[in-house]
């Protein structure tokens, strides 16, 4: 099974990833940790993009689809992909169709946390005096946030329309959630 966590920065995405994969045993696919990985590496794709991540801006559709593209191979004889952070724009969307379809693969479900754009604030802000990951900082945030509602949030009627949306609520406590993604998950099975 290959499924979408979608919502904003700071939904939730990655903490639910991970009781997917500890408990499903799916591989997690999250742009953001790659990114931060290639950041950290200090290669030249990090250098490149550290600066852009910084000041909220998006990284390129070409490096992202690239980065996924390299990872779908290793997916082989596992529970499935979580995507997460990706797609975020149509054309993205329709990448990840096109490189699942050559593979014999495809998205079986879209989970969209639904959440609270102030609440995300407050948190992002606590994550950021808790852990100071740079890209968490309450303007950079800020400009992630106005992204994900310009340009990725018009993918819900593209999900809707294939039947693959289903909508969580996002803003309960971390197992409500948890329990209503693995009702919606064997719903799909």
């Amino acid at each position: 099974m290959n499924l979408i966590l979608f919502g904003p920065p700071a939904a939730g995405k990655g903490t639910q990833a991970q009781r997917l994969v500890s408990g499903r045993g799916m591989v997690q696919l999250s742009t953001g940790d790659m990114l931060r990985a290639a950041i950290a590496s200090g290669s030249d794709l990090g250098r490149k993009v550290e600066g852009i991540m910084q000041s909220g801006g998006l990284v390129s559709d070409e490096i992202v689809i690239a980065l996924i593209q390299e990872r779908l191979p290793g997916l082989e004889g596992t529970g499935g992909a979580i995507f997460d952070g990706f797609p975020r724009t149509l054309a993205q969307a329709e990448a990840l169709d096109a490189m699942l379809a050559s593979a014999g693969q495809k998205i079986d479900v879209v989970i969209r946390l639904v959440v609270d754009d102030a609440a995300l604030t407050q948190r992002v802000e606590g994550r950021f005096r808790e852990l100071g990951r740079p890209d968490d900082n309450p303007e950079s945030f800020s400009r992630r946030l106005d992204a994900y509602n310009r340009d990725t949030a018009p993918l819900i009627p593209y999900y809707q329309a294939q039947g693959k949306l289903v909508e969580v609520d996002g803003m309960a406590d971390i197992d409500a959630v948890s329990g209503l993604i693995a009702g919606a998950l064997s719903r799909d099975l």
